[in-house]
């Protein structure tokens, strides 16, 4: 004998099935609308933490699908992270990794030679970017050195536009992205800023920023 209790937990079901049902027919029409691959212009800004971070988890997404790729680091310097550390000891053949920068702008206090780094940044860059092999290119904190204008923000873009494989991602990181970059991308993701150990006094830890 069925209780009404069972009787209620069988129409609960009935009703999540049928509105799944619907859904996955509304997702369905959806998908059959997308057409085929297309490499991307990705940008990661925002004050919170995890631009760089989300680009690595790309890169690694491409190292475990097979996909050649590459980082260039603007501005940061030659610090050992441990992004770089478990690319180039485990990864070398799937990842380049070009640490171009010389530090923070208030490490080097000079500005001629930030400008140099990031011009010998966007160099490579754009080799890597023009290599037909590699399919995805993180380029760390460029929106650091287009903000202060180290780099020329209508070459960068005219580069994107007319210089990328089609088949090629290029994913930029970097808070205070120019507004025609963000015009421009494909997909834009702002990092939101609600709470910072460092403003209790809490420095940066390794395994969490570095």
């Amino acid at each position: 004998m069925t209780s009404e209790s069972d009787a209620g937990d069988a129409d609960d079901l009935a009703r999540h099935a049928q509105k799944m049902a619907r859904k996955k027919a509304a997702r369905d029409r959806i998908m059959a609308t997308k057409h085929g691959d297309q490499g991307l212009i990705i940008v990661h800004t925002g004050a919170g933490k995890g631009k760089s971070s989300s680009g690595f988890g790309m890169i690694l997404r491409c190292i475990a699908h097979g996909m050649p790729c590459a980082v260039v680091q603007f501005i940061k310097g030659g610090r050992d992270t441990g992004e770089r550390r478990l690319i180039e000891e485990h990864f070398p053949d799937l990842c380049q990794f070009h640490t171009m920068g010389e530090g923070f702008t208030w490490e080097t206090q000079d500005k001629a030679r930030d400008i140099a780094a990031a011009r010998r940044g966007w160099d490579k860059a754009k080799a890597l970017i023009r290599d037909p092999d590699i399919r995805f290119v993180l380029l760390d904190e460029i929106n650091i050195a287009l903000r202060y204008d180290y780099l020329d923000l209508d070459e960068v873009l005219t580069f994107l536009r007319e210089e990328k494989p089609p088949m090629t991602h290029v994913c930029l990181t970097g808070r205070n992205a120019r507004e025609a970059l963000i015009e421009a991308a494909d997909l834009v993701t702002e990092m939101t800023l609600v709470k910072h150990p460092f403003r209790s006094g809490v420095k940066a830890q390794p395994g969490v920023e570095f």
